[in-house]
């Protein structure tokens, strides 16, 4: 999961510009006169020479001398490019979202899950210290989960969506039944990381900064840990085998563990590691593969069964310019794998989205962004792959052709997060301008 914390402060997202800010398209339209030229008879330009010293015409004569003139609005044309303020405030002021959820009030809207079951409830988490469970058809409220002390950065559904996890920056994890609409568990552990839960079971995993992981069984509260290597554990997925759990850490290195045992069955680290903290992670559909991005600028391919590095994929350049003095790292922010063709997707912090061959492992398209990328989404049977970035705008990019499907605007900050839904219906976006949206993907242009 990507959150702001995790960039270099210089590189953190600030308020895009809105449509039509700093365009460059300044000045006055009808400020050249060849623009201002009235072309009645062909490209003859006709010059009335009145006489001073001839009556005044009368009306009569006055429209008779009209009735040949073409009354058509003399504006700029169209393909010349130029925007009238009423144009450019429409633009600004677009939304595409089919509803906005207002009640984080004031503050960052951070994270955002579907309940797995039905799809129809999102849970979104906000630097109010809260998180909501609420109806995604119509923003009707149907949980407040509080008592948090800090902001809520983890919000997620168990497998059943029976239950839904919150976890806020300190490290307080509460659990809450959905239907009964009450808190049976809460567990307080170091600053928090990530949450997940067990793919199948009503098991919950947590990383902390001090790079502890803990697994607890819900609501029963018997608890697991697993050995810190002494650095932040930044991020981790249950494998779907729900045997094992593949985590990052700040060091570079990828473990994989054993649930059961609680051992690590393979370290990746080293030379063929990552030579920097990870950010994100993510796996296959049946586990095999697990894919990971880190601030070093590059992702790498890994065999869990063999915990072998194979293959590598790094941006063209591996800085990215944020001024005329300052450089960063250019991070991975968000990796994915496609369902249904060997198409893996590497979101980075420049904009660049980059989908490569798993077969070849060549790029095989550069999709670019105006501003980075903070969370990357493949639909669950297609080939289309979603990316929420730092300018608010959700983007749809068909993986085969690497062409921009369509897009998505209403937020007036950085989307922070999202997720579609199994149909790829709708996506729900949660953003720093305090919304959180829900955007239909149906439209006649797809």
């Amino acid at each position: 999961m990507w959150f702001i914390s995790n960039l270099p402060a210089v590189c953190r997202p600030r308020r895009p510009l809105l449509a039509g800010e700093g365009n460059g398209a300044g000045g006055n339209p009808m400020s050249d006169p060849e623009e201002n030229s009235v072309e009645l008879h062909g490209d003859e330009e006709i010059i009335e020479v009145i006489d001073l010293n001839e009556a005044e015409p009368a009306p009569d004569d006055l429209a008779d001398d009209l009735e040949d003139v073409d009354f058509e609005d003399p504006g700029v044309d169209d393909e010349e490019g130029w925007e009238t303020e009423d144009e450019m405030e429409a633009e600004a002021g677009q939304d595409d979202s089919e509803l906005t959820f207002s009640k984080h009030t004031g503050s960052l809207v951070f994270c955002v899950s579907l309940d797995p079951v039905t799809n129809s409830l999102a849970v979104t988490g906000g630097e109010d210290d809260k998180a909501f469970v609420w109806k995604v058809s119509d923003g009707e409220v149907l949980l407040q989960c509080l008592g948090h002390k800090d902001s809520v950065t983890c919000a997620v559904f168990s497998h059943d969506s029976t239950m839904v996890a919150t976890g806020d920056m300190s490290g307080l994890i509460k659990v809450w039944k959905v239907e009964a609409k009450e808190e049976i568990w809460s567990f307080e552990v170091g600053d928090l990381e990530w949450l997940e839960w067990h793919p199948c079971a009503p098991v919950l995993l947590a990383g902390t900064n001090d790079g502890s992981v803990w697994m607890w069984k819900i609501p029963a509260g018997d608890c697991k840990t697993f050995q810190s290597p002494g650095c932040q554990a930044t991020s981790g997925k249950v494998l779907p085998d729900g045997k094992r759990a593949a985590v990052g850490y700040e060091d570079g290195t990828v473990r994989v563990w054993d649930l059961k045992q609680g051992n690590a069955v393979h370290i990746i680290k080293g030379q063929d590691g990552h030579q920097g903290a990870l950010t994100c992670l993510a796996c296959n559909k049946d586990g095999s593969l697990v894919l990971t991005g880190s601030v070093d600028g590059s992702a790498k391919l890994i065999n869990t069964n063999t915990g072998k590095v194979v293959g590598t994929f790094a941006a063209e350049s591996d800085k990215v310019t944020l001024s005329s003095d300052e450089t960063a790292s250019n991070s991975v922010e968000s990796v994915g794998f496609c369902n249904i063709l060997p198409l893996i997707a590497v979101g980075f912090l420049d904009g660049t989205l980059a989908i490569y061959d798993l077969s070849s492992q060549g790029l095989r398209h550069s999709c670019q962004h105006e501003a980075g990328i903070a969370h990357l989404q493949w639909e669950e049977s297609s080939a289309v792959v979603s990316t929420g970035s730092l300018d608010g705008v959700l983007r749809l990019w068909d993986g085969r052709s690497g062409s921009m499907v369509s897009e998505y605007r209403g937020h007036a900050a950085e989307i922070l997060d999202f997720t579609v839904n199994r149909e790829a219906s709708f996506a729900v976006t949660a953003a720093g301008d305090y919304h959180a949206k829900v955007f239909c993907l149906q439209r006649p242009d797809r």
